[in-house]
């Protein structure tokens, strides 16, 4: 007879302060849990009535937003199911640039429905591969339900119809006054073969002040702060960008000048100015008459600046710098003297322009070498500047989904309920257990009209039902959920001109798939001790009171 040799336990194996879960009770179950309450924290933000989250991150600063990637990006997530949750929004926010709650929402959805499934008896694996199978079938219906497309890029109005509905799912109520700035912006640079559009293109610089009608486009690159001299403009300008700062060169260690007589004090203060003055003269010499700086300018350097009528101007940010090299074909230097003419750069016009009681400063380029384009948008309140620069930020990039595919499939929940409806009729004509499963995955999609309509205040169960009563008399898949109080709760998205992009869908659907059956493949958790000891106590402000 063999003996029985026991089976090592897991306390054994590893040292004191490990965690180990297994199984579908332990594991499984409370993955779910976890990704199911990250999910309902961001499905209230979704869609045009979706409502503002106030988070304060580790910094303390104050996010006001219903977008869902800066909230989940300043959430510090601390489960591990969970952050691969956030790892997938932020790689469809890399990718796409738009439909991250999309990607959260429908995973959460997809994985609430696997418990379901497997309370029912089914093993995580036959789960597993009917999504694979539903999935697949997705992403071939998808695209059969395209119902218009973007005939060409360069034209405001066609674009119009995409960035509209990407702009009101943040901004309900301004969308066309945003969509009209981003089609306004993207039409100046727009390059000839629409595949080399570059997003960093379009810029936004925000100024307090004013309303949001006051908002404009500006061509050329903008600062929000005025020139540091009394040269404010310079037309046809040789421009020179360094990134260190001009001003007297400090000595590395401490010096000390034993100075005799007041002769020899101001011959040692006057060494410096010679020296200046004779690297601005080189400056001036070479034809330079702006000058860019990521650091500060000393005193003395501004004096002969102006002497010499040189235009400076002080931009702190090093990423706007190296835009600003882009624009005006300049290289960084990091040294103070004069650059030779392949270092130097060039720009029709630097002007400082008021803005609503700001100045600001443009670099414009008449010819067509600019490439960039600014959006200046006012409000009242930074929170409110951020979020209307978040809106623009993803109408922006939904038009470079359209550089990709141009195909567009109807918005407000219709293509959702259209694909629901379809992989339903597929999962019956499907045999075996993975049936279950592929009915799951059509039910979740109704996550999306369901959200719209509870958000919008409708009664969530008689709008799908209507839906479904819609889908069903036709075809065409275009009925979704109409938002606006005095409704029915169904229209069509296609006369409304509600649109989403073929390209955001079919990757946010591959994305929340793929981060469900990822999370459905775990068995085990095991966590280390995290690392460090004991937290050092806080410091008490009260500590002299008794």
């Amino acid at each position: 007879m063999a003996l029985r040799i026991p089976k090592p336990m897991m306390p054994q194996l590893f040292k004191d302060g490990y965690k180990h879960l297994q199984g579908t009770d332990e594991a499984v179950v409370r993955n779910i849990g976890a990704i199911k309450e990250m999910s309902e924290m961001t499905r209230t933000s979704l869609g045009p009535n979706g409502r503002n989250k106030m988070v304060i991150n580790h910094l303390e600063k104050l996010f006001v937003t219903n977008d869902a990637a800066t909230i989940i990006r300043e959430l510090e997530v601390v489960h591990p199911a969970a952050r691969l949750l956030v790892m997938s929004s932020q790689q469809q926010e890399q990718e796409i640039g738009d439909g991250t709650n999309l990607v959260v929402i429908f995973a959460g959805e997809l994985l609430q429905k696997a418990e379901m499934l497997l309370r029912m008896g089914l093993h995580p694996s036959e789960i597993i591969q009917g999504y694979e199978l539903a999935a697949a079938k997705a992403q071939e219906i998808l695209e059969e339900l395209v119902v218009d497309k973007v005939n060409s890029l360069a034209d405001p109005a066609e674009l119009r119809k995409a960035v509209r509905t990407a702009i009101a799912s943040k901004q309900y109520g301004y969308e066309d006054l945003l969509a009209d700035l981003v089609t306004e912006a993207v039409g100046q640079i727009m390059p000839k073969n629409p595949a080399q559009f570059s997003v960093d293109g379009v810029r936004v610089v925000k100024i307090m002040g004013g309303g949001i009608y006051d908002s404009r486009v500006l061509r050329g690159m903008v600062f929000a702060r005025q020139p540091e001299g009394i040269v404010r403009n310079a037309n046809q300008a040789k421009v020179a960008i360094f990134t260190c700062s001009l001003d007297i060169s400090q000595t590395e260690t401490k010096g000390t000048v034993l100075l005799s007589s007041a002769q020899e004090m101001l011959d040692f203060s006057k060494g410096e100015e010679v020296l200046i003055e004779t690297q601005v003269k080189e400056l001036a010499d070479a034809g330079v008459k702006v000058i860019v700086t990521g650091s500060g300018i000393g005193d003395l350097v501004m004096h002969y600046l102006n002497r010499y009528g040189i235009m400076a101007l002080k931009v702190l940010s090093k990423f706007d710098l190296r835009r600003l090299c882009r624009v005006t074909g300049a290289t960084a230097l990091a040294r103070l003297g004069a650059p030779t003419p392949e270092e130097m750069g060039y720009c029709d016009v630097v002007e400082s322009v008021e803005i609503g009681g700001d100045r600001v400063t443009v670099f414009r380029q008449e010819a067509e070498a600019t490439k960039t384009v600014t959006i200046v948008i006012r409000g009242a309140t930074q929170n409110h500047l951020d979020d209307l620069e978040r809106a623009i930020d993803d109408g922006v990039n939904v038009i470079k989904a359209l550089t990709k595919d141009t195909r567009l499939l109807a918005g407000a929940g219709a293509t959702e309920m259209a694909l629901s409806k379809r992989l339903a009729n597929y999962g019956e004509k499907t045999p075996g257990l993975n049936q279950h499963a592929i009915k799951k995955y059509a039910e979740a999609l109704e996550v999306i009209p369901r959200t719209l309509a509870e958000n919008a205040g409708l009664d969530s169960s008689e709008t799908i039902a209507k839906l479904y009563s819609a889908h069903y008399k036709s075809d065409r898949g275009v009925f979704g959920v109409d938002v606006s109080a005095s409704s029915s709760g169904v229209l069509d998205a296609v006369q409304n001109n509600i649109f989403d992009v073929l390209v955001v869908k079919q990757w946010a659907l591959r994305y929340a798939t793929s981060a469900a059956l990822t999370i459905l493949k775990v068995d085990q958790i095991i966590m280390s001790k995290p690392a460090g000891g004991p937290k050092p106590p806080k410091n008490n402000s009260n500590w002299d009171e008794d």
